[in-house]
């Protein structure tokens, strides 16, 4: 198959732009770079990303997402008729699509809508992708990201479930994004394939779209040295701790351990829940993952994207959101 890239045409800044259209000095180099890295990303892993408007298009993600959270068609986690009034708001509903023999396959969506302050702020109310490893997932951030920021914004923000290691590395190294908020149980108790019977604690995730920076560091640096400060449910370090900087370790895949021994995922849930609460009222927040399970916890400097950060901020999120978790597929949590 002949890779294609991004409809990034299609995704301009039409009406309802801030700022009128009128795009100069940092903000324009941001949107072409922006388009650049959606084009690259959708090149890698072969896809189109466009925008979907029609109730047929609408409804086929729908159906998707309710494939991606096992859950039935019958009754998606996001409705079609949900998608489409949040389109029609202003959002905007992302797909990905592979070529085959019959067409087109569709391989990952995204769904975004404003947040306040609306001129700034976008949330990514949910993404998905299946074919995780083959990049799908970070062509669909970075058409969410262009279709943002061609609309006066700065920052996106979705939450995921801490535990899953994978969508953390893909959110705080890949995207380069900040974890700005520790959730508790955030959704109350869910019933799709993929959470039941765990409790839903999120980490809210910001994201500098102007920047849009992987982060290249290795968070294991000086990991070897730091002091066990609490062990984990399997009796091994659970938290590390220097002078101004934590690990955490999460399981190695909570959604079978899930399956298997949902008692034990549970005191997994609630050993790091304790890490993380007690790290995010220090003023610690989550700023990478290792590629062996541990979370960095760092004090946020001028470098960071801030959306959200800090003592007494209120971070408003809609439903799960995603960036790449796995069912088979990478669900956003935004899911």
């Amino acid at each position: 198959m002949t890779p294609v890239t991004i409809s990034a045409a299609g995704s301009g800044a039409a009406d309802g732009t801030p700022n009128g259209g009128a795009f100069v000095g940092d903000t324009a180099r941001s949107i072409a770079e922006a388009a650049r890295a959606g084009e690259g990303a959708a090149r890698t892993a072969g896809v189109t990303v466009r925008t979907v408007h029609d109730v047929a298009g609408i409804r086929a993600v729908a159906d998707f997402f309710a494939d991606v959270w096992q859950t039935s068609r019958a009754s998606p986690p996001y409705p079609s008729e949900v998608l489409r009034s949040l389109a029609h708001a202003g959002g905007a509903v992302h797909a990905a699509y592979s070529a085959v023999p019959s067409g087109e396959r569709l391989v990952g969506a995204a769904v975004a809508v404003f947040g306040p302050p609306a001129e700034r702020d976008v949330y990514s109310f949910v993404a998905a992708a299946t074919a995780s490893g083959r990049g799908v997932g970070f062509a669909v951030k970075q058409a969410q990201r262009l279709w943002a920021l061609e609309r006066g914004a700065t920052t996106m923000r979705w939450t995921f479930d801490p535990l899953v290691s994978r969508n953390a590395r893909f959110n705080l190294v890949k995207l380069g994004a900040v974890g700005s908020e520790y959730l508790v149980d955030f959704y109350g108790p869910m019933s799709d394939g993929v959470n039941n019977g765990d409790e839903s604690d999120r980490l809210t995730v910001v994201w500098d779209l102007v920047t849009g920076t992987t982060r290249r560091d290795d968070s294991a640096d000086g990991r070897a040295a730091a002091d066990v400060v609490r062990r984990a449910p399997d009796g091994s370090p659970l938290a590390l701790s220097d002078a101004d900087r934590l690990w955490c370790r999460v399981p190695e895949d909570i959604v079978a351990l899930r399956a298997a021994d949902p008692a034990l995922a549970l005191d997994w849930r609630h050993a790091v829940r304790e890490v993380f609460s007690d790290a995010y009222a220090e003023g610690l927040r989550a700023t990478a993952m290792s590629r062996d399970g541990w979370y960095l916890l760092t004090r946020p400097s001028l470098d960071l994207p801030t959306a959200g950060v800090g003592a007494g901020t209120t971070v408003t999120t809609s439903t799960e959101g995603t960036s790449e978790i796995p069912c088979g597929s990478a669900c956003e949590e935004q899911q």
